[in-house]
């Protein structure tokens, strides 16, 4: 399969993988069993959090700066970025000894700003999204005569995320798919363009969130707004690429929407099934093979955990409300006497369950109940959802009325 027609070609990315061999880690891919049964497809995992910034994004940043000339490196470089690009390009900056110069969005994780200032460079704060942060980007780089380093839009960069499509293919060649987390388009593109000239029939499939679907409009041609925020904020990019559209509309096989609710499944069941650390922007593959079983059943899929940092009260949050969904913690509200020892013996039938009550605040006031009456909201952790239910026939059989007090159908 000839590339020529791109802005990259297979050997920019063979004399890329030569230029960043022990620079960055050779990340494994690895058959999970547990996924595999679950999502009904056979699963392979890339692990790009491994790497020391933790994301895919030091193989593009690292690439460019290699291939700068030696004025570029000597007056330095500025790159946008929402966190991992900034992370890479200030990392190995800093070890080449050039100066970097990283413009953030105003939502960047705290996280994200303190490691790139702690590899070394100056963080500028700018912009709501990351395309109000590219403006001021270019606007500085002008001012201060720097070179700028865009996060996917740029042939060295893209043939850099490539080298991940050379790796994938030397260690399974035979995979149906591969399943590309999507923002700007570097990383899919330059799987893309590796991996289908080693095998032009495998598939190369986009994952983008729901509420910034870049790609997903470029291809299907309609407008649309972005809107709020998303947990893979790694992706959430308003406008593709120009160099990179036009390798997806050429290379790519399909891109699939996934919801904030399956981004959080998915970073839940990595952390729990896995034991390793997934950003919402690494999830979205797995998210993608939860919300589309069909199309993955029974095909080798290869899922690029692009990468791991997220903030850690985010991560903590996700890891309960996780625990929420599966039921294994949820808050009840039980109606009873106000009379001594009712609480007492709500208690006692939760533990006799195997229920472990973590919280209870118990109300006489703020309430439409009679006089004689009141309620206890009863945060409780149960094993799992068949535990919770026999908690709740258990309360009702002894009287008391029940309420479950999140969205639930029990």
């Amino acid at each position: 399969m000839t590339t020529t027609i791109h802005t990259v070609t297979f050997e920019d990315i063979q004399n890329a993988a030569r230029l960043l061999k022990g620079a960055i880690v050779r990340t494994p891919l690895t058959k999970s069993v547990t996924l595999s049964k679950l999502t009904g497809a056979e699963i392979y995992l890339k692990f790009e959090n491994q790497q020391f910034t933790a994301s895919f994004k030091e193989r593009g940043a690292l690439n460019r700066l290699i291939n700068l000339s030696d004025e570029q490196k000597k007056k330095g470089v500025i790159a946008a970025s929402a966190g991992n690009h900034a992370q890479g390009v200030a990392y190995h900056g800093s070890r080449l000894g050039i100066p970097t110069t990283i413009v953030m969005p105003v939502n960047t994780p705290f996280v994200k700003v303190r490691q790139t200032e702690e590899h070394g460079a100056d963080v500028v704060i700018s912009g709501e999204r990351y395309d109000d942060t590219a403006q001021q980007a270019a606007r500085l780089a002008t001012e201060q005569n720097l070179t700028l380093i865009h996060p996917f839009d740029d042939p060295d960069v893209i043939a850099g995320q490539g080298t991940i499509g050379l790796e994938i293919m030397e260690d399974y060649p035979d995979l149906d798919i591969i399943l590309v987390p999507v923002g700007g388009g570097g990383l899919i593109s330059g799987i893309a363009i590796a991996a289908k000239h080693i095998n032009p029939d495998i598939k190369i499939i986009g994952v983008q969130a729901e509420r910034f679907p870049s790609l997903h409009r470029a291809i299907h041609h309609y407008d649309y707004t972005a809107k709020g925020s998303t947990l893979a904020e790694g992706i959430a990019v308003k406008t593709i690429g120009e160099k990179t559209c036009e390798i997806c509309k050429d290379l790519i096989d399909d891109i699939l929407l996934v919801s904030e609710d399956a981004l959080e499944e998915a970073v839940c069941m990595l952390m729990t099934i896995e034991k390793t650390v997934p950003e919402g922007a690494g999830a979205a593959p797995l998210a993608a093979v939860n919300s589309y079983p069909d199309i993955f059943r029974n095909k080798k899929t290869a899922l690029i955990v692009s990468g791991g940092n997220i903030d850690p009260r985010l991560l903590a949050s996700l890891l309960m409300r996780g625990l929420v969904r599966e039921g294994r913690i949820t808050r009840l509200r039980v109606e009873l006497l106000d009379v001594p020892g009712a609480l007492a013996r709500i208690a006692r039938i939760i533990g006799d369950l195997g229920g472990n009550i973590i919280d209870v605040s118990h109300h006489r006031l703020f309430t439409e109940l009679p006089a004689k009456e009141t309620y206890s909201n009863v945060t409780l952790e149960t094993r799992d959802r068949e535990n919770l239910q026999d908690i709740l026939s258990g309360l009702r059989a002894a009287g008391f009325t029940v309420h479950i007090n999140r969205s639930s159908d029990l």
